[in-house]
Order: structure tokens, then sequence, then C-alpha cells
């Protein structure tokens, strides 16, 4: 392979004659071999968009040559419409601030727009990667403002998800209402309860976190574009900050608005440490949910297995006709590694010193992967465990008819000591509590019927 030779301010380099990104990638390649994840594409595609709206804007404001800014233009296009995919090619872990993921897409779309003005890759008299590309933009303000608009997307996506499993467990909820079993508490008997009841809390909990999600969201809405180095906007026209902010709006669809202190939009992570936090929180609540699930279905014949779940592959290596809760499994591992990457943007935001915080290219990676996985997770679950979960009617009543927590009913008629003695004595024998009442004769058959009328069980009454 041929290669061109690229000069910087620490000497040259070689670089393959037919990449489209340049001398700085080049250097990130050899100094960050470290875990062979590259940068999210979502947040490459991000600064892409950030580049199409300053070259449109400087074009405006005349500080860009128009042939310039129309190359560059159709290569940022381009780019963000995936077509250089392959040349963005930074590791995760990279210098501070992201400054490699960021000169690496300058070079790109200087290379591109260089080939589109008919010059050759590398002649950057045609088009610079920071005079031109770059033009009153400074990492410092492109990556964060590029981190939120990748999660503002990305954040539609688990929106979706979770609205979608919201809508589910609704339906399921309506379905399994008739349904009445045992409850427990402390994962001992406990009164009565509607399967759809416990389900339907659920929903609600999916709900919930979709409201918490939006004002997440929401924040992210604010963008420290044009604040360049450290704040003050040096190296930009007065009108510049306004202008690309209006152009991101119409690139991006989404409402954004420029930072009230450019110095503060520069300096904090909060908004990423509130959007982990709602990610985090949603893990937790899903795995309570899910484990619920697990147990719930456990079994099949030693276990509660009051919900049935689809069969997705067989379960064991050595244990015939084995089936176990795959998808299930999956989301709680998939949650469990979002309470860790949460962790990771907690330690990271809070490490920022003076006017810059230096760990954004960890923050946004471990955002941006639990906004991803848990979207993904949740799509596949909804779709081969919630969706075809069922209600095994006939266990659900035997636990019923077996549960001690069923004494609670007999408080009001023969009090709580003597209804204690009842649910002793049904433990000891084997019995049902209707059995032990009727063998005591502390009630007639038909008071019994009348009080364990299952219309009754879930409801208050007296």
């Amino acid at each position: 392979m041929k290669n061109r030779i690229e000069r910087d301010a620490l000497g040259t380099k070689e670089v393959p004659s037919d990449t489209y990104y340049g001398i700085h990638t080049q250097r990130a390649l050899e100094n960050f071999p470290i875990s062979g994840m590259r940068t999210a594409i979502e947040l490459y595609h991000a600064i892409c968009t950030i580049k199409l709206a300053a070259c449109r804007v400087n074009a405006h404001l005349k500080l860009l040559d128009k042939k310039k800014a129309a190359a560059i233009g159709r290569a940022a296009t381009e780019t963000v419409a995936g077509k250089f995919d392959s040349y963005f090619v930074v590791d995760v872990y990279q210098a501070g601030a992201g400054t490699p993921t960021h000169m690496n897409v300058n070079e790109v779309i200087a290379n591109r727009a260089i080939e589109i003005l008919g010059g050759r890759k590398g002649n950057y008299t045609i088009v610079h990667p920071n005079d031109h590309v770059n033009l009153g933009q400074s990492t410092n303000d492109v990556f964060p403002t590029a981190m939120r608009i990748a999660l503002l997307l990305l954040v539609d996506g688990l929106l979706h998800a979770l609205h979608l499993c919201e809508k589910t467990l609704q339906k399921k909820s309506k379905e399994f209402y008739p349904v009445v079993k045992s409850g427990r508490t402390h994962l001992q008997d406990a009164v009565p309860i509607r399967l759809g009841q416990e389900v339907g809390a659920w929903a609600t909990t999916f709900s919930k976190l979709q409201l918490s999600l939006k004002g997440a969201q929401k924040r992210l809405l604010s963008v420290g574009i044009g604040a360049t180095a450290v704040g003050t906007g040096i190296n930009t026209h007065p009108q510049y900050r306004s202008l690309v902010v209006a152009e991101l709006r119409k690139l991006t669809h989404y409402d954004l608005q420029p930072a009230t202190d450019l110095f503060e939009a520069t300096q904090s992570m909060a908004d990423f440490v509130h959007l982990s936090g709602v990610l985090r929180e949603a893990a937790i609540e899903i795995v309570r949910i899910n484990h619920d699930i697990i147990l719930l279905s456990s079994g099949p014949r030693t276990g509660i297995h009051e919900l049935i779940l689809p069969a997705v592959e067989p379960g064991s290596s050595i244990m015939p006709g084995k089936v176990n809760p795959n998808m299930a499994e999956m989301l709680s591992m998939v949650c469990y590694q979002v309470v860790g990457n949460d962790s990771a943007v907690v330690n990271a935001a809070q490490a920022g010193q003076l006017e810059l915080n230096v760990y954004m290219p960890v923050i946004a990676h471990n955002c941006i992967m639990s906004v991803r996985i848990l979207t993904n997770a949740l799509l596949a679950w909804e779709q081969r465990c919630i969706r075809g979960m069922t209600a095994d009617k006939e266990q659900c009543a035997m636990n019923l008819d077996k549960s001690l927590g069923l004494a609670t009913f007999l408080n009001p008629y023969i009090g709580y000591d003597r209804a204690a003695r009842v649910a002793q004595i049904a433990y000891q024998q084997h019995k049902t509590i209707f059995q032990v009442v009727l063998e005591q004769k502390l009630l007639t058959e038909a008071q019994l019927k009348q009080i364990f009328d299952k219309e009754n069980l879930t409801k208050p009454h007296r």
C-alpha cells in the first residue's frame, strides 16, 4: 500500500494514501490501541452534523469561501449519511476531551472536500481540517454538543422501547385480571392479589420511567456550541453562536437552545450525570420486575410457576428438556451493565477541573452504551418474553387455596389471636385454612364461602 506524507507540529508521518483520515488520526491509532472499541458512530455522526451547520453559518457570515463551504457541506452530508463510517477509527479510550475523535472527523471531511474540489487527499492547501472544517470551533464545545445530539436521538429509541413494554404489560394486566393468586411479602404467604394487579403495577413503573427519562432528555437541549475553548467564544463571529444553534435545530429537528452560561456548559457534565442516573434508576426498577417474573415462572414442577414464559431455546447442555428464562436473564445482565456504566460516568464527571472536563469520551461512551443496550434488550424482552407470557391459572388457584395468608380474612370474625392459631394448625397439619376453621367449628361453611368469595379477596371490604 502506498503512503502519503503528512506534517503537523510534531513532525511528519506516513498515512495510507487511500484513507480519508490524516496525521492526527494516524497518531491516535498508534497511541491508543486500547480496547478495540471505536468511538460510537452516533457521536461521530453528531459531530459531522455540527460541521455541516458550522460551514453553512460561516459561509453566510462570509468567513468561509463559498466553494470550500459547498465542498465541506457536501462532505459533511455524506459522512452523516454513513458513507465514510469505516474511516472513523479512534478508540473509546483516547486523549482527553475527545480531540482525536474530533480531528478524525475534521480530517475525513477535509479530505473528502479536497477530493470534491478535484485535489488529492492530504493537500490541505485546498481545504484544511483546522482552518476551514473546524472554523470557529473547538473540541471543547463541539464534543459535548455532539454528545447531546447523539443522546437525544438514542433516548427517543429508549422511550419507544419503554412505551412498548408499558403497553404490553397493560394488555397482560387486563388479560390476567380474573386470576386471583396468593400475594407474597418477605417471600412468605400474604393476602391474595390479582395477577392483573401485580402486572399492572409493573406497567405503572414503566410509565414513570418514561417521565423521568423525558425530563433528562429535556436537559440535553441546552447546547454550549460557540463557547470554543473555555467559554469566551474566542475566534467566532458575534452572530455565530445563535446562527449555528438555529441551523442545528433545522438539521436535528430538536428544539436546541444556546446554553445560558457558556462557561458552565464547558465545565459541567451534570446533565449527563443526571441522564445516567435516570438510566440507573430504570435498570434497577427493570431488574426488580424482571426478577419477579423469573421467580413467578420458576418450576415447572418444583417452583411457583404462576407465570409461563415463552420457550426461546433449550436451557441446558446436559439436562434434556430443560427450558430457562433466557430473555429475562439477558435483560438483567444488561441492567447490571447500565448500573456499572453509571459509576464510570459519576467518577469521570466529578474529575473535571477548572475550565474543562477532559473525560468526556468515557462519559459519552458509557451513556451511549447504556441507552443503546437497554433499548435493544427491552425490545427483545418485550417481543420474546412478556408478549407471549401466560398465566398458569390452575397453579395460581392451588397456591391460593394453600396460602396461610387467608387467615387474615378471619380477623373480623374470630379475632387476630384465634386466626393466628388457625394458621399455625394449618401449617403443622398440612391443611388449608378453610379445613381447619370447619374442623374447629369456628365458622360455618356458608360463612366461609362468603368470606372467601374471590370477588372480595382483592378489594377493601369488611
